[in-house]
């Protein structure tokens, strides 16, 4: 086993036999380094643990390309972190720093910008007499930043003014108090990190993230610290990533580049596109990028009514939601849950919704015989098949040949049905008889 940083991801390093990679804080590697954590070995298992997953590692998981494990149970007697978005406000700035103070805490203050880091120290000298501040940044000497951090860890100094260095790997059970000055120029997933720098005893911490003026901020940096400030419970980092997959988009699966094509094609064409591939890898085929109608499923035309009533659910967003969840249904079973919630939710199923489940079952199994149409009416119907469809063709054969008035072929791939079925119980008892018939032994 071998335990290091990034430089592990260097050309000169040369593994024998790897077979697992850990990274640990996963937010700051970046898509070319984790592209070399695949590319040390075809088949090397990699597990990735995050507090806030990038939104492309994110997406990767909600899309089934990546297993995703969340562990959401907080440490005992940990507190949730009160967090408050607020401007520069000196009085407002000076009780924090005395709360904190007062109860023999510790402070961390985050200003960004080395140049100008000894002047904020003057500043807040001035502001809380009686804090004791240090200082910590990337481009101290190296000795000198350990020194920092462990008399801040004695407690030798009550305040830590500091880059984000601070942002990952840093445990001060008596630092309950950070101040993130121009939190408007800090990533979603980065505002959580350093959010979580405090409150990591049974005391309560507090997160006082300031910002400018409104018109000084992007639409983008609002929705970031809007996201933020309300989810400031226990255990929200998956939330958090899931708002700044909203905010900064998936990226390229494939590629380096952040924004993607998704805008392109549409979010729901697009996550269909990406399921049709995923499904096709896991069950050992190559994705086919041109299947057409053969893609969307079988077609089912019973001429019944198969619907959701308005007078049943009278919500028109709540339908729509429901007409999508049984067509993307992949099996029998998640049709049977989905009556069962809604049964729960809304009542007794009436014929027509019945009806709706009924046709997306027979779809499942038409769609796995591999037939393109099934359409049956009053005095018959006819059944299209694929160009290979998984029927048995002795079956077919023996239809036509014990019943040729009922049964006969138009063309290669249409069987026509001349059987009278004036009830739609008839129908559906038909459509699944003739599946029954058709499935290969």
């Amino acid at each position: 086993m071998i335990v290091g940083t990034h430089r592990l991801l260097q050309p000169d390093v040369k593994f024998k036999d790897l077979g697992l990679v850990i990274v640990d804080e996963e937010q700051r590697f970046g898509v070319r380094q984790k592209e070399a954590l695949k590319a040390l070995r075809a088949n090397v298992h990699l597990l990735t643990l995050t507090a806030t997953p990038i939104p492309r590692t994110l997406n990767m998981a909600m899309a089934g390309l990546r297993d995703l494990s969340i562990i959401a149970t907080p440490p005992p007697n940990r507190l949730a972190v009160q967090t408050f978005v607020v401007p520069w406000d000196d009085a407002q700035l000076r009780e924090a720093f005395q709360r904190e103070l007062a109860r023999g805490g510790q402070l961390y203050f985050l200003h960004n910008d080395v140049e100008s880091i000894v002047r904020m120290q003057k500043q807040l000298s001035e502001l809380v007499p009686e804090a004791r501040i240090g200082i910590a940044h990337g481009q101290m000497p190296e000795r000198e930043l350990e020194r920092v951090m462990l008399d801040f860890q004695k407690q030798r100094f009550n305040v830590l003014l500091s880059t984000t260095i601070i942002e990952s790997g840093i445990d001060i059970p008596n630092a309950n108090t950070i101040v993130i000055n121009r939190a408007d120029r800090f990533g979603l997933a980065q505002l959580h990190q350093l959010r979580g720098r405090v409150g990591r005893s049974h005391h309560r911490a507090y997160a006082y993230l300031l910002v400018p003026d409104k018109r000084s901020m992007t639409p983008d940096a609002e929705k970031r610290l809007e996201a933020i400030a309300s989810m400031d419970e226990l255990g929200a980092g998956f939330t958090l990533a899931t708002h700044d997959l909203e905010i900064r988009g998936a990226g390229e699966l494939l590629g380096e580049d952040q924004s993607g094509q998704m805008a392109e094609v549409g979010f729901s064409l697009y996550t269909e596109l990406l399921e049709r591939a995923v499904r096709s890898i896991r069950q050992g085929k190559l994705p086919d990028l041109d299947a057409g109608e053969e893609a969307r499923g079988a077609d089912i035309v019973l001429n019944v009514p198969a619907l959701i009533p308005e007078d049943y659910l009278p919500d028109v967003h709540t339908r729509l939601t429901l007409y999508k969840r049984i067509s993307s249904a992949r099996d029998s079973d998640a049709l049977r849950e989905l009556q069962v919630e809604m049964i729960d939710r809304f009542g007794l199923l009436p014929d027509p919704v019945k009806h709706l489940f009924a046709i997306a079952e027979l779809k499942l199994q038409a769609q796995e015989l591999g037939i393109r149409k099934l359409e049956l009416g009053e005095a018959g119907g006819r059944i299209v098949f694929e160009a290979k469809p998984k029927v048995d063709p002795m079956s077919v054969i023996r239809m036509i040949q014990q019943q040729p008035k009922l049964y006969a072929m138009e063309g290669p791939d249409k069987l026509r049905i001349r059987v009278p079925l004036p009830e739609s119980v008839d129908r559906f008892n038909a459509a699944r008889a003739l599946l029954t018939t058709l499935a290969p032994g």
